[in-house]
């Protein structure tokens, strides 16, 4: 934040809280998308990585800023849940939490039906929930720093622009599209997605995997590759 006078005690734990939040939802746990992502069709083992970022790791830092952004509400005397940020802030925790139960549901109880190709009903929706809750995490953190922080504080002390730079650089499809942003914002933005789309052309051999899988079981043969 800028501005030289010190953040208020208010400001400065509503600081803290977009501080872990944005880690937690957006570095966090985008890194436990990537770890199954590159894993799996190499490593058995998995799972117990992806498990301990998504919960361990990033867990504690989802719950602590819920927890403080909650506290910072309660100051600010502003009612609970009322605001777009608040509300989007409890259906992310929330979203969060069915995601990491169905995470564990998938993993140690297996369903007979399977969806033309093979794969759970329940893989697809683990698959689209956490890219929903990536995505509306990149929607609630912009909201924070370009309207909520304005909002809440009384903007004596505004946003300063390289935080703005670093949600671009983390979020932005696109990084080209901003000339004036910073080259180390745009060589961040272009490092993610490619590693993200990297990611995806692991997917053919993943399926193969799991098919080659799928086959042995039927012929009653010991399965080499852990389905998730």
């Amino acid at each position: 934040m800028s501005t030289s006078s010190p953040l208020s005690a208010f400001e400065n734990k509503a600081r803290i809280h977009a501080h872990i939040m944005f880690f937690g939802y957006l570095v966090a746990l985008p890194l436990g998308i990537f770890i199954p992502r590159y894993l799996r069709t190499f490593f058995r083992g998995w799972f117990w990585p992806h498990a301990i970022m998504n919960f361990f790791i990033t867990g504690p830092l989802i719950f602590t800023g819920f927890a403080l952004g909650y506290q910072t509400t309660t100051t600010s005397g502003f009612p609970h849940f009322t605001d777009p940020h608040q509300k989007a802030g409890l259906a992310l925790f929330i979203m969060y939490l069915i995601q990491v139960f169905l995470g564990a549901f998938i993993h140690w109880i297996k369903f007979p039906f399977r969806f033309p190709g093979g794969r759970h009903p329940q893989n697809y929706l683990h698959a689209i929930l956490g890219l929903s809750i990536i995505g509306l995490a990149s929607w609630q953190t912009h909201y924070g720093l370009w309207t909520e922080w304005g909002l809440i504080t009384g903007d004596i002390h505004p946003v300063n622009s390289r935080c703005r730079h670093f949600w671009l650089g983390i979020v932005i499809v696109r990084p080209l599209s901003f000339p004036s942003l910073p080259a180390l914002t745009l060589a961040v933005s272009q490092a993610i997605w490619a590693i993200y789309g990297l990611g995806l052309l692991l997917l053919p051999r993943q399926f193969k995997q799991e098919a080659a899988s799928r086959r042995a079981k039927e012929e009653g043969a010991k399965d080499d590759v852990n389905l998730i």
